[in-house]
């Protein structure tokens, strides 16, 4: 039985990237793949409008002000019908046979709602960097990571019908959010083949606005699950002191002034989103206090020992 995937495609001043994306996707079409494919562009002024314009034979398309990448994803699923929605933003791409492999699953097996992959992260020139940590299915350890890579998950409109959108407030983490509230009620098929590049550059959301997207991921937590787990709070709080403090941590008393600031932050962090800090939380601070002195004493043991 052959399924009917609607591909979804936020876009915005990406010219450089989506002829890329496109091909990717249009790629994927054969005799028994079927595809609609709907790009919904937030207004670029770049040489994207262009480049749709080339593939209007092959794909829809609209160009206009949205409130954002959620919202233009949900924008293009009310106005896509296929029983499988894919979502991938304008700088990633699928790797050859992907839909193939996606489409027998799901028609094998109708109990499956959403199936993710492995996949890469890729450079501006898509070059492997790293294999994106995924991990198989487990809940709970979604709370703790996001071990999904977004264009390497696909997914039944039943979800969407019954579990809801994209939420349309989140700037950075509606993947992630949509993840959790899904996985609160189906399990995720997890499918050990790579299938899609997620790629990673300075300018784009992952690595240009870290401080934002874990500020957000923090918020959507606590707004979510009415907490925030340990990990997430120390992940900002290193974040920050990352973002802000340049400091070189194979410098012993560099690496202890950077300790000191990351501590400083988490305990602001626990205060501002869970008003207590755990036992477990303490411990660890205290041992990063600990560890960050005995590399300075062992430093000045070397030193002494040279002179």
């Amino acid at each position: 039985m052959n399924l009917k995937f609607s591909v979804i495609t936020p876009s915005f001043c990406q010219g450089r990237f989506i002829e890329r994306t496109i091909q990717s996707v249009l790629s994927q079409k054969s005799s028994d793949i079927e595809i609609e494919y709907f790009i919904c562009d937030g207004g670029s002024t770049d040489e994207t409008i262009e480049i749709l314009q080339h593939y209007d034979d092959n794909l829809r398309w609209i160009s206009e002000p949205d409130n954002g990448q959620a919202d233009a994803v949900n924008k293009g699923i009310a106005l896509t019908t296929g029983e499988i929605i894919a979502w991938i933003n304008s700088d990633d791409i699928y790797y050859p046979g992907t839909f193939e492999v996606i489409q027998e699953i799901f028609a094998s097996n109708p109990e499956i709602q959403i199936i993710y992959g492995n996949a890469d992260h890729i450079d501006e020139q898509d070059v492997f960097i790293e294999a994106y940590p995924t991990e198989p299915w487990n809940f709970q350890r979604l709370i703790d990571t996001c071990f999904l890579c977004q264009p390497a998950v696909f997914f039944r409109r039943y979800l969407v019908d019954r579990y809801g959108n994209l939420d349309a407030s989140l700037k950075y983490c509606m993947d992630y959010e949509l993840w959790l509230r899904y996985g609160q009620h189906i399990p995720f098929y997890y499918l050990s083949r790579k299938l899609a590049g997620s790629r990673l550059y300075k300018d784009n959301k992952t690595l240009g606005q870290r401080i934002a997207v874990h500020y957000e991921i923090n918020n959507m937590m606590h707004s979510k699950f009415r907490s925030v787990p340990d990990k997430w709070i120390f992940a900002y709080a290193h974040v920050k002191v990352e973002e802000t403090l340049k400091l070189d941590r194979s410098n012993p008393l560099q690496n202890l002034k950077f300790v000191q600031a990351v501590i400083y932050h988490s305990l602001w962090s626990f205060y501002h989103w869970k008003k207590i800090i755990t036992i477990t939380a303490s411990a660890r601070m205290v041992w990063w206090v600990i560890a960050a002195n005995i590399a300075i004493l062992k430093n000045l043991s070397l030193l002494f020992k040279s002179l």
